[in-house]
């Protein structure tokens, strides 16, 4: 039979657990702390940041904005490369921001914008996003990489067929979809799902 302190401790996992519940895909790249979402809208929105090369980071953000005894939660916080910091509500209609909303984050510092699923949930860029973090928690071994690397320098690029073929130590799509996703290498994520014949090519600026 469980002591009461146990009891008492499954009692706080378990409310835990119905008061954050679990949003897919659970890999996050560019994530500073925990990744705790207030939604699915939220969580598919991060997903666009881990393969925007212009983020630096992003975190979960308990922020609210304040204006008179209006209220108004934020999502998320994003920091750019230029270092610009903003913090995101994600919605799903385009006219749920509140006009002050803008106003109230720079009294405390922040830029301010408002995403809505409607918008960038269209086209492929998301789910592209979304099939690539189902390989988040993966690591390319180093032979692939350096082998793969070397390759995309002399050839330009190859397509993802090409890419998969060169993997000799890891599992080629996992290790394939880590390099994306850490920076590496690029491929088109807007003119449709990925495929064979998606060009990947190498990024050089890669620190």
């Amino acid at each position: 039979m469980k002591s009461v302190s146990n009891r008492l401790a499954d009692d706080i996992i378990g409310r835990q657990a119905r008061l954050s519940p679990t949003y897919f895909p659970l890999a996050a790249i560019k994530c500073d702390g925990s990744a705790v979402f207030r939604s699915q809208a939220a969580r598919d929105y991060a997903c666009l940041l881990d393969l925007d090369p212009d983020v630096h980071q992003w975190s979960c953000s308990d922020i609210v904005l304040r204006h008179g005894d209006d209220s108004h939660r934020t999502d998320l916080v994003v920091i750019n490369t230029d270092g610009e910091t903003c913090l995101v509500t994600v919605g799903k209609r385009s006219s749920s921001s509140p006009q002050w909303a803008a106003e109230a984050a720079d009294v405390i510092g922040y830029d301010y914008r408002y995403e809505a699923v409607e918008d960038f949930a269209q086209g492929s860029r998301l789910r592209n996003a979304k099939d690539l973090l189902r390989y988040g928690c993966h690591r390319c071994p180093l032979g692939d990489r350096v082998r793969l690397l070397a390759t995309l320098e002399d050839l330009g690029s190859l397509t993802i067929a090409e890419c998969l073929a060169t993997f000799q130590e890891g599992k080629a799509m996992p290790s394939l979809a880590s390099l994306i996703l850490n920076g590496f290498l690029e491929v088109d994520l807007d003119s449709g799902l990925i495929g064979p014949e998606t060009q990947v090519r190498r990024i050089r600026d890669r620190v």
